[in-house]
């Protein structure tokens, strides 16, 4: 079997390019990867163009390894988000289309399952005004459809420092939302890197009470110094790893046991099996993985794969049940979370278990995306010039 050529589809809303890429062969079998660029997808859609015919064309899609090696390493360069994001897609379409060969599912293909079901967390549920009332009330909807975990950053545009007066406003919007998931369920804390670690040791004291589940990227993910300067004062877990692109590039994150959980994202870390490389090595240092998840279903699938045959493997971030929620119709069979337990169950499908509907994702085309975690209202994800 080789590879005779890929072709990409992009499902845009007003906040994320969804990119597409299914991998054809000559054998009739195609497969299908994602992930989600923020402000780079016509960057990538440029890169994959280069590497389709400098090392995809006529490449045996069972060699993934040879594959990703080629194509992380042939063009000499470092490999920055925009290369591994471009292996990660044409990576785990090439593992969609081995267990579509061989009509298992890749989870089965990566040493078969630990487990039968992923626990989700949500996110992109809090795309309402920014007040307790509001919360309280969305995180009371994201408990009424099973969920029994999700995220949020209640910090406004903080950046660096955050005053006492926005202080007391944050810790009032996690109030709400502890007090309308009750005291099981988990309640993540995502910081998105934005703060001094005097400021994100402060707020997370502040906010111990209401027992977050983790600390999420408390600080810029350049300075892993900082960092630990954050773990050594805080009484909770501490989550980063979702702008890191190279698995290498987590060894200096191991050695200095600043975190307690690692965040990579499938589509942007070189694909599932750089994924489950890397979560072998979280767990001979004791870590967990909670893999960043931004993306649509084929992402989502990708991850679950991940997650069914990883011991060390903690929950996965979910926000298509919230935000966007309608791109889900661009993929047949994407995978659903089970109110009954808020889990993602095992499914035996070949493949990825999944099917991009081609006619469905034109009905969403690109759009000039744009997220700005600095400006006001971003939490609303409706961008500047796109509200209703």
């Amino acid at each position: 079997m080789r590879i005779t050529g890929i072709s990409t589809h992009v499902v845009g809303t007003p906040w994320r390019n969804l990119t597409y890429v299914q991998v054809h062969t000559d054998e009739g079998i195609t497969g299908v990867g994602e992930t989600r660029m923020l402000g780079h997808t016509d960057a990538l859609l440029g890169y994959l163009k280069e590497a389709e015919a400098n090392h995809v064309l006529g490449s045996d899609p069972f060699a993934v390894e040879d594959l990703v090696r080629r194509m992380k390493y042939g063009d000499y360069g470092r490999a920055g988000e925009i290369v591994m994001s471009g292996i990660a897609v044409v990576e785990m379409a090439c593992w969609d289309i081995k267990g579509k060969a061989l009509g298992v599912p890749v989870w089965q293909l990566l040493g078969g399952k630990v487990t039968d079901k992923v626990k989700a967390y949500a996110n992109g549920w809090y795309t309402t005004e920014r007040t307790p009332e509001a919360y309280h009330k969305a995180a009371r909807t994201v408990r009424e459809r099973g969920y029994r975990a999700l995220k949020i950053d209640p910090f406004g545009t903080g950046h660096f420092e955050l005053d006492h007066k926005e202080t007391l406003y944050a810790v009032s919007l996690i109030e709400a939302v502890r007090d309308a998931i009750g005291p099981e369920a988990e309640l993540m804390l995502e910081m998105h890197g934005r703060f001094s670690p005097a400021t994100a040791v402060r707020l997370a004291h502040e906010l111990a009470p209401f027992r977050p589940a983790w600390l999420e990227e408390p600080v810029p993910p350049e300075n892993l110094k900082a960092l630990e300067k954050v773990a050594a004062k805080v009484d909770m877990p501490v989550a980063t790893g979702e702008r890191i692109h190279d698995r290498i590039e987590f060894r200096e994150l191991f050695e200095n046991q600043a975190v307690d959980i690692i965040q990579p994202d499938v589509g942007h870390i070189g694909g599932i099996w750089e994924t489950r490389k890397l979560a072998a090595t979280a767990e001979t240092h004791y870590m967990l993985v909670a893999p960043h998840n931004v993306g649509g279903p084929v992402l989502t699938a990708a991850s679950l794969q991940v997650g069914f045959t990883t011991p060390n493997f903690k929950i996965l971030e979910h926000f298509n049940d919230f935000a966007d929620a309608e791109i889900k119709k661009v993929v047949k069979g994407a995978p659903v979370v089970d109110p009954e337990d808020g889990c993602f169950h095992l499914s035996d499908a070949p493949g990825l278990g999944v099917e991009l509907d081609v006619d469905a994702a034109a009905e969403f085309p690109q759009q000039q995306a744009r997220f700005d975690l600095w400006a006001e209202g971003w939490e609303q994800r409706r961008p500047k010039g796109t509200e209703q």
